[in-house]
């Protein structure tokens, strides 16, 4: 392996050391934003029995042939049927079933005549709605008038036209959401076994760091990596947790390190790792004799921004540490391209990486890249407009890593090859899309 290390190897060395997340069975909203381990089948049909889509009558088709305003078909109201009702009605010749959503279908009964079709048992024209049971009990009886005829299985919702018992309701590798959540519930599962979602914990180093709304000292600057870090995680899936910023102190970093351990399945530290004397988390992470020894390997990456990289497995679980450089823009493009694709792989997802597009550049002049890097420069990406085969990527801010303003404003990262020193207006590359579906 070379001294200098490619983004390439660096991600492949990284992934190669992780493995998904052991399964758990977690009841449904424990589960939310996991991976299901198997297909889900459906025990019963859904819906389990024929049911209105509509508030009406439940009646026989015959019975309302050629039914209009004019001359209407009047049925006989043998009674109500409430969405939850158990006892089934029978519906003969000449009579309706007054029905509400939700509410199985009675024996006899082919469809459903909304109540808007009907004068809803009062005798005189179209109404509008139902009066409630509790103020006018009369309506489930006497007389209905049907202005208007229904078709067979009209206004129903017929037993399993939703999904059949015995078919799979869900694929292993979903994604549990808010829909996939509901369709468990409703085919009754009360729990599902699922690879969950790691623990990341961020942890930010330097003396010169202040919690933001506090006011800052000559030489400070308020801490941002860590919520950036932070919501970055949260963001690919994970339970981000953020630590409180460590001084450029190792005895001090270690100890943090140890405590943060019990409660992480990732440890995400930003800055300390470059080649200065203050850079505290090489000092603290880069000793062999830690940990029954392992320790973090501390690279050289041939990309910019981010070219100082830590990574290893520490602790009795060999937890996976991923130590970023400090500065801000170095740091969340590092934590897209090495940690993002390790918590994927965590929760157990086939697609670890962002969607790659290629675009052409729009810019005002020629952009410089230095040799032999990977360059990835912020930019705001715009599809491609209707028959056009490409969008465009207009870079925002400079090549520097401090520029946060700048990363606040991009949604894409345009790629440089190590080879391309120099990028023209309307040249075609490679994009990043850092928004939208992952």
């Amino acid at each position: 392996m070379s001294e200098t290390w490619s983004v390439d190897e660096h991600l492949d060395d990284i992934l190669a050391s992780v493995h998904p997340l052991e399964p758990l069975e977690l009841s449904l909203l424990e589960a939310q934003g996991c991976v299901l381990v198997d297909d889900v089948l459906v025990p019963a049909a859904l819906p389990p029995f024929d049911n209105s889509s509509m508030d009406g009558y439940a009646v026989r088709t015959v019975d309302v042939e050629g039914a209009g305003e004019e001359f209407p078909a009047v049925l006989t109201v043998v009674g109500d049927v409430a969405a939850g009702s158990g006892a089934l009605l029978t519906v003969g010749p000449g009579q309706a079933a007054r029905i509400m959503t939700g509410a199985p279908l009675p024996t006899g009964a082919e469809a459903v005549v909304p109540v808007e079709w009907t004068d809803g048992g009062t005798g005189r024209g179209p109404v509008t709605s139902m009066t409630a049971h509790s103020s006018d009990p009369s309506g489930a009886t006497g007389e209905v008038r049907v202005h208007r005829p229904v078709s067979a299985g009209q206004h129903v919702r017929a037993q399993g036209s939703d999904v059949r018992a015995g078919a799979v309701a869900l694929t292993a590798g979903t994604v549990l959401g808010p829909p996939q959540l509901g369709l468990l519930a409703a085919i009754g599962r009360r729990t599902v076994q699922v690879r969950p979602r790691p623990r990341v914990v961020v942890l930010s180093t330097g003396s010169e760091l202040v919690q933001p709304g506090e006011p800052l000292g000559p030489g400070q600057i308020h801490d941002s990596n860590s919520f950036v870090l932070t919501a970055a995680a949260r963001d690919a899936g994970a339970l981000a947790y953020r630590a409180t910023a460590v001084a450029d102190d190792a005895d001090s970093f270690r100890e943090a390190v140890e405590d943060q351990l019990v409660r992480a399945d990732v440890l995400v530290t930003s800055g300390g790792v470059s080649v200065g004397a203050y850079d505290v988390v090489k000092e603290a992470l880069g000793d062999s004799t830690l940990w029954d020894g392992a320790a973090v390997d501390f690279r050289r990456l041939a990309m910019q921004p981010g070219k100082p990289q830590g990574f290893g497995l520490i602790g009795p679980d060999r937890t996976p540490l991923l130590a970023l450089p400090g500065n801000p823009v170095s740091s969340y493009v590092s934590f897209e391209l090495f940690v993002r694709p390790v918590i994927r792989k965590l929760i157990g997802l086939d697609s670890v990486h962002r969607p790659i597009v290629r675009a052409r550049v729009q810019a005002d002049k020629p952009l410089d890249s230095p040799a032999g890097k990977r360059q990835f420069l912020r930019c705001r990406h715009l599809p491609a407009a209707e028959g056009e085969l490409l969008g465009t990527a207009e870079p925002v801010g400079g090549a520097g890593s401090h520029l946060v303003a700048s990363l606040a404003h991009a949604d894409a990262l345009l790629v440089v090859p190590e080879d391309v020193t120099e990028v023209v207006p309307g040249a075609e590359l490679e994009v990043v899309l850092l928004a939208g579906p992952a």
